[in-house]
């Protein structure tokens, strides 16, 4: 019991936070579920202009959806992850001596490489998905509940486990190369759907990505823990870090 109750005590309000929204994530997933087998005709809104045309649950996830997005583009000091933050100049705290520049060009490319191997994993998921919906194999339907099923796998990446970290070889989400590529993984599935309600979300996810992957290039210091002291284990006030850096946490 004093080991469980010292556990608890050890979780940072951010963990607590992630473990909260996991729970919503899973519940959205078992109430898609149930409208699905009970109100199918709610799918609807991913037709086309049916966005607009009537009033569905899914419109709360698509603006949950955007919402998470916008956060992610405009820079945010509470309540959000530096992990996802961390491309803004405010969440940048540089290091005392002077930056080794080659060592951080060597770690920017080899991070790089790694998130690309990623990418084109994602891209061959997306080839077999489009085969298989364009065979008349899947539906929209399918697609869109795809995408659920990734928004929770997203937070079990980050509170249980992440498989990207065997390619990634970050220590944690705090330096995670790839962070604010997750509504661009979540959401692609949906890019096969002719409708408002998936293109806008797609676009926008690309955009999150877009400017994500500029400010690597342009700001590469504000991505390595050897030049940005926030990224650091002895800054982290996150402690989104799994079983992996426990040991680090101090």
């Amino acid at each position: 019991m004093a080991k469980a109750r010292k556990i608890k005590q050890a979780l940072s309000d951010t963990r607590k936070r992630y473990i909260a929204r996991l729970v919503i994530r899973c519940l959205i997933l078992i109430a898609s579920v149930f409208v699905l087998i009970f109100s199918p005709s709610q799918f609807s809104v991913l037709n086309g202009a049916g966005f607009f045309t009537e009033f569905s649950v899914f419109h709360i996830l698509w603006a949950i959806w955007v919402g998470d997005m916008i956060c992610q583009l405009i820079p945010i000091k509470k309540k959000i992850p530096l992990g996802s933050q961390k491309l803004f100049s405010a969440h940048f705290k540089p290091i005392r001596e002077k930056i080794n520049h080659e060592t951080l060009r060597a770690y920017i490319i080899s991070t790089t490489r790694s998130a690309y191997k990623v990418f084109v994993i994602w891209a061959i998921m997306l080839f077999v998905l489009g085969a298989l919906y364009y065979t008349g194999v899947i539906s929209p339907v399918f697609l869109f509940m795809t995408s659920i099923t990734f928004y929770v796998c997203d937070l079990i990446c980050v509170l249980v486990w992440c498989p990207f970290r065997l390619i990634m070889k970050n220590k944690c989400c705090t330096t995670c190369r790839i962070f604010n590529w997750d509504h661009l993984m979540m959401l692609t599935p949906m890019i096969f759907i002719n409708g408002f309600y998936s293109v806008s979300l797609v676009a926008l996810s690309f955009a999150v990505w877009v400017v994500w992957e500029v400010c690597v290039m342009m700001y590469p210091e504000r991505f390595w823990e050897g030049s940005n002291v926030a990224l650091q284990c002895s800054s982290c006030t996150d402690k989104l870090c799994t079983q992996y850096c426990r040991k680090l946490r101090g």
